[in-house]
């Protein structure tokens, strides 16, 4: 009787010792981080890096790495590579490029576009008409992943802003650039099978003084066939001096991407492209500018408000990345820019950077940084 009274004790020891044992892994497994987030942090530079001397081209994609960026996004632009003839190329430019980025383990985007002048249509002075033959934009393309697919390049975005005048002149023509787009993704595709394409990133601006908005741009693009051409959308929602995380105007940039009654996801779902990506290619905020600066205060964000604090722009960069993070549909995240342009006052244009234009760091940089630790639990 005493023996099976301690067999009960000692079953009901190890039945106790069990419960905790579960316990304690439950609880440890529960107090581990989260998986890292599978959202995709680069930095924007336009089309700088090609000009850049080596020291200089060295620090800017130091930059990069040391923020815990993954992608530099760069124009390849046609008028730079083939300025002069359709038989001659200056690879040498964006081949500096890809080899600095790469020995630093990051993902070169290119952004293919700008038309060099023998390639113009008829009346047109500047390289941001669209090429007076598609074709010859698709061949183009179709060389450059030829050449770089072999050095890691496989991600391509195609033109920049194709729905505001700025970029496609004299003004934006969806059904035009679906053409070009179909053209060019045939062309990358081609030449590397494991080739991806993203919309060129669209300005997040109303319809109105020939502007066409995103979702109005998208939807276009989409019924004449654009869909089955990408695998991605790209999108620039700046919300400055909102935050992206803000549901104000021009905060409500960000809600275009799935939370609007005709927002990009939306419209992709109603075209039978409801899996396709969006990849926020630019955002950012100014520091300068001619008018009044805002610190995201209420009576702070009116009127003559050009840009924001050197303060506000790092907690925009901050609260991008979380945001980005959290919105389903999204899965890349491009800040603009590492540098300031320049110290014109006269436009906000040149005080994107997360530095000044000294190369002193703004506030942004560090902010930057660790919001992407913070993605990686690090």
């Amino acid at each position: 009787m005493a023996r099976n009274h301690r067999g009960r004790r000692r079953a009901v020891t190890w039945a106790a010792l069990l419960v905790w044992l579960i316990g304690a892994l439950t609880a440890t497994h529960c107090a581990r981080p989260q998986s890292p987030s599978a959202l995709q942090v680069g930095l924007a530079y336009g089309d700088r890096l090609v000009w850049m001397s080596d020291r200089q081209l060295a620090a800017a994609l130091d930059d990069a790495a040391s923020v815990g960026a993954r992608w530099v996004r760069a124009d390849l632009s046609w008028a730079d590579i083939q300025p002069d003839s359709p038989h001659e190329y200056r690879w040498r430019l964006f081949d500096r490029v890809v080899r600095a980025a790469s020995a630093r383990g990051l993902h070169v985007l290119p952004v293919l576009a700008y038309t060099p002048s023998w390639a113009r249509p008829a009346g047109c002075a500047g390289d941001k008409c669209p090429p007076a033959d598609p074709q010859a934009f698709a061949a183009f393309a179709r060389t450059a992943s030829q050449r770089y697919a072999p050095r890691g390049v496989h991600r391509w975005e195609v033109w920049n802003e194709p729905n505001i005048p700025a970029f496609w002149q004299p003004a934006p023509d969806p059904v035009a650039y679906t053409g070009l787009l179909r053209a060019t993704g045939r062309a990358v595709r081609q030449a590397d099978p494991s080739a991806r394409v993203i919309l060129g990133g669209l300005s997040a601006v109303p319809t109105a003084g020939g502007k066409i908005s995103a979702p109005d741009y998208l939807a276009a693009v989409l019924a004449h066939g654009g869909g089955r051409a990408v695998d991605a959308v790209g999108y620039h929602p700046y919300t400055y001096p909102d935050l992206a995380s803000a549901a104000t105007t021009p905060g409500m940039a960000w809600a275009g991407i799935d939370r609007t009654r005709d927002s990009l996801h939306g419209l992709l779902a109603r075209y039978g492209r409801p899996d396709t990506p969006v990849w926020i290619t630019e955002f950012g905020a100014p520091t300068d500018g001619p008018g009044a600066a805002s610190d995201g205060r209420p009576g702070t964000a009116e009127g003559a408000t050009t840009h924001v604090t050197e303060e506000r722009q790092g907690a925009i960069a901050a609260d991008a990345v979380r945001t980005a993070d959290r919105t389903p549909h999204v899965t890349a995240l491009i800040w603009y820019t590492e540098r300031d342009l320049g110290t014109d006052r006269s436009s906000p244009e040149n005080f994107f950077g997360l530095r000044r234009a000294d190369g002193s760091p703004k506030p942004a940089l560090g902010a930057l940084r660790r919001a992407i630790a913070s993605l990686h639990g690090t």
